[in-house]
Order: structure tokens, then sequence, then C-alpha cells
């Protein structure tokens, strides 16, 4: 293990969190926040703990960052940046405790939304900038986006993309992983752009417009209001509905719509799985809605629309409590938390394509059972699926639901009832946010003991990282030349 390339990537991606506090300082002397000096102390300190980084280690050899370097670096990344992170809210006084400071910044940079906030307006406007940044930061993944600058340093970043980029399988848009990581940033931020100037469009001002944007880019979750997004025109909430559902798309898709290749996108499976759960989630609560509801077909539609596409691409806004919708309404949303967005897409939980490869192997069973002598290949996108990928969807599926019991079993030890710790586990392991009891949409994590919140915020960085990455780091062969 070279710790010396460790140590300076490390200080690399402290120094990039810095200059991102301070992008916080325009809105908070705008608005007159009280936020200024607690932003500035905790830029300056995490500067100085970058540069102290590189100042120790400047003498060690450029040199290609191995695999074992990559998985630790990217497994070690997401504590470091989520400890400093939540430096901002413990200077400022907002959010005192360890625990809750360092739940609230890893669910930003896990863009899992879940908040310990019960009066997210009370929050200076710098503070709630910050909040919505970690989100845009994590979105992408900071360490792809490290990908972009490392060569100045004299790093390379394959094994670095191989640890981060979420799903089963990776698509190389160019040959260089370096313009692979600059191609998927320039759509990020084309993405973030166009979202911003629609949300002004529609009438908000541009610090609220940034804010909801890079968590709706993020596939995040973080409002800045109680209401989340329920205060807001129809016109604001179908723009949020149309990017979440972008942002929950495989972002080589992007780059195709961007060419025009539009048949290529529509031939992919997991792109029409993934519109055909939004359309039928959707018309099942629309049905029940406008039966039960007064509201309106046009009404009641967004509010279907809305709450389906926001927890199956694990963004976690709301528009209304759909715990006070039908109890099999809620069952259903609770299933798409553990299905998530599309695999390359800045969504959470165990994703669409691994979801689709497991009910094709279940077909092949049922049909097996009945052909015993048939051979049959299981295609995907007009090609056979090798072994290896199937065994690697399957195996995470089950290591999904292992760490999801787990989460639950311990939450519930720590004296959470079982409705509220299965939702609150579903949730942050998937980095959806709202979960269900008191975690629910209009709900929060605060009531939660220190414990609790420390079980989540590793369940959030397990979900995050697609949970290879970080128990790969416990296996006695990983430690070995």
């Amino acid at each position: 293990m070279n710790w010396k390339i460790i140590l300076r990537t490390i200080g690399i991606l402290l120094l990039i969190e810095g200059g991102f506090i301070f992008t916080c300082l325009p809105f908070s002397y705008y608005y007159g926040g009280d936020d200024a000096r607690a932003l500035i102390i905790s830029g300056v300190i995490t500067l100085l703990s970058g540069f102290s980084l590189l100042a120790l280690f400047k003498s060690s050899k450029a040199a290609d960052v191995g695999k074992k370097e990559g998985y630790f670096i990217v497994a070690s990344t997401w504590m470091i940046m989520s400890l400093f992170g939540g430096l901002p809210y413990m200077i400022h006084g907002s959010i005192p405790s360890l625990a809750d400071a360092f739940f609230e910044a890893m669910s930003g940079f896990t863009t899992t939304g879940a908040s310990i906030l019960t009066d997210v307006e009370a929050l200076p406007k710098g503070l709630l900038f910050w909040r919505a940044m970690t989100h845009w930061i994590g979105g992408m993944g900071i360490i792809v986006f490290t990908i972009a600058i490392l060569p100045i340093f004299g790093f390379g970043g394959m094994q670095l993309f191989a640890a981060e980029s979420p799903g089963p399988t990776k698509d190389k848009l160019q040959p260089r992983i370096k313009e692979t990581a600059r191609l998927l940033w320039g759509i990020y931020v084309f993405m973030t752009f166009l979202e911003t100037i629609l949300l002004m469009l529609g009438g908000m001002n541009l610090w609220e417009s940034l804010c909801l944007t890079f968590s709706t880019v993020a596939t995040g979750g973080f409002g800045t209001r109680n209401t989340s997004i329920g205060d807001f025109s129809p016109f604001i909430q179908y723009v949020i509905t149309i990017f979440m559902i972008l942002a929950g798309t495989h972002f080589s898709l992007h780059y195709f719509m961007i060419r025009g290749k539009f048949k290529l996108v529509w031939r992919n499976q997991e792109f029409r799985f993934y519109l055909f759960l939004i359309l039928i989630s959707t018309l099942v609560i629309w049905t029940a809605l406008g039966v039960l509801s007064e509201t309106g077909i046009e009404s009641s539609f967004r509010l279907a629309l809305f709450q389906v596409v926001s927890i199956l691409t694990t963004t976690g806004f709301a528009t209304a409590d759909y715990l006070l919708w039908p109890p099999f309404t809620w069952f259903l949303l609770f299933l798409l938390m553990f299905i998530g967005g599309m695999a390359g897409s800045t969504a959470g939980s165990v994703k669409v394509v691994r979801v689709l490869l497991f009910l094709k192997v279940f077909r092949q069973q049922i049909r097996k059972s009945i052909h015993p002598n048939m051979i049959r290949n299981i295609m995907f996108n007009d090609q056979p699926v090798q072994q290896t990928i199937l065994g690697g969807a399957l195996t995470m599926i089950l290591l999904y639901l292992i760490t999801f019991a787990g989460g639950t079993l311990a939450l519930i030890i720590t004296n959470v009832p079982f409705l509220d710790a299965a939702g609150s586990a579903a949730a942050c392991l998937g980095n959806v946010g709202p979960g269900l009891g008191a975690e629910g949409p209009v709900g929060n994590y605060a009531h939660l003991t220190a414990l609790s919140k420390w079980i989540l915020s590793i369940l959030m960085y397990m979900g995050r990282l697609e949970l290879f990455s970080v128990l790969i780091l416990f296996a006695p062969s990983f430690w070995k030349k």
C-alpha cells in the first residue's frame, strides 16, 4: 500500500472541499447571515489540512494509483470529507453535536437527503447553500471529479473510477478515463445550468434555484423550506420531476441524446424498464388518489408522479405526506426504495439493471424447470450477459438485503420502533432520505439517539459506495502484498 500517494490524494481532495466551502460566502454576505465566520474558519481549517498533507508528501513520486490504493482512497475520503463537511454546522452552532453534524454532512455527500434539522428555514442562507453544495459535490462522486484534476498533479485515475462508479458495468464514453470524467461532469454542469434557468423562469431567486438544482441533479433531496417542494407552483414541481428522471438516467445515455442517437437510447432495456416502473407505479397511486381525493385529476396525477419519481430516483423530495395515503401505496413506495435509478446515474439503491437481470434469471429458471434441456443465454441489450456480471448483480442484491436486515436489527436494538427502523434503514442504505413513521416525508431524524444516527450514517456511507468498495477493506487478502 503506497501511503504517500493515498495521503497526498486526500490532501488534494481536502483542498477542493475547502475551495467549495468558500463559494458559499457571497450568499452569506448578500443575505446578511451570521454564518460567514463559521464558513471562513471551516474553509481555512480544511485548506490548511489539505496543504499540510501535500507539503508532507510533496517529494512522493508521481505514480498511477493502484487498485488497492484506489479502493482505500474512495472508502476513506467519504469519511474524511463528511467530517470536515460538518465543521460549518458545528462552528456556527446550528448543529453543535458531532453525531448530528456528521450525519447531516454524510447525508449531503452521499446524496441521501436525510436530515436532523427540525426547522430548515432557520439556518442562514450560506449554510443552506453549503448543505446543498455537499449534494452537488457528491452527486457524480467527488472521486470522479478528482479524476479530471489528478493528472495535473501527476496521478492516474482508472482505479479510482472503477471503485467509485456505480453499477455492475462501466460505459467508457472516451478511450481515456480523464476524458470520460470531464465529459460526465460537462453533462452534469449543463444539467445544473439548464434546471437553474428554468426554476428562475418559474419565479425563484438565484439562491433557491441553485440550492434546489444541486439537490435535484444529484438526486439528493435537501430542500430550502420546511415543506420540501410542497409550497412551489405546479410548473416548478414538473421541472424538478423531469430533472429527477434525467438525473436517475445513465449518464452515457445523456451523451447519446446530445448526439441525437435517440434510437440507441430507446433500445436500452434498462432505460425502458426504468420508464415502465415510473409509469405503472404512478398510474397505480394516481388511481388510488383519484378515488380517495377531491384534489382534481391533474393535481392527484402530479402528486403521484412526483412521489414515485422522487423515491425511485432516491432523491427524497416531497410534495405530500404519503403516510396519509392508503397503506398499500406506502408499500409500493417502500419497494421502489430498493430499486433506485439506473446504473451510471447519481441515484442510489440496488439500481434498475440489477433488478432487471434478477428478473431475467428468475424467468430463465422457470423455463428450465419446464424444459430441463433448454440452453439459452440471458440477453441484455441484444448481447449475452457474462456469468460474472450475473453473479455480481445477484450477489449485490443479496448483500444489500442482508445489510438492510442488519441495519434494521441494529436500529431496533437502539429502541427504534420496527416500522421506523425498517423505513430508516431502507431510506439511508438506498440514499433515499425520507422513510416511514416519524422519519417520513414530513418528519426528520432529530429525535433518534446518537448511536442510531451513527448507524444510519454508516448505512448511508455503505449504500453510496455500493457495499463492495467498503467491505473489501475487511478482507484479509486485501492487505496482503
